[in-house]
């Protein structure tokens, strides 16, 4: 079952199949190729900072504990604890085992 790293519990594994980076908040630019540009800029800046926490397909992914209020996640990979916002555990698609 492939869901979003945010629908993990507290002590749940799953083993990372798919990242999808899109960017946000580009309609403020009226002209559609600084539009383009600026979505391709943000889209590869995500994908590139997931590449180096070490959050690539079949990569096992433990939540350690979730933050109340839509807080960050606090996650186990590869034997180091990372903390990362929603919006960023949101892109990260697992494959969980219930």
């Amino acid at each position: 079952m492939h869901l979003p790293l945010t629908a993990l519990r507290n002590g749940e594994t799953g083993v990372i199949t798919a990242t999808y980076c899109s960017s946000a908040g580009q309609q403020m630019y009226r002209h559609k190729a600084r539009k383009r540009w600026i979505k391709h800029a943000m889209a590869e800046r995500c994908a590139r900072r997931l590449n180096d926490l070490g959050l690539t397909p079949g990569t096992k992914v433990t939540v350690v504990k979730s933050a109340p209020f839509n807080g960050p996640l606090e996650i186990s990979v590869r034997g180091s604890l990372l903390a990362i916002g929603r919006g960023m555990a949101g892109r990260i698609l697992v494959d969980v085992k219930r």
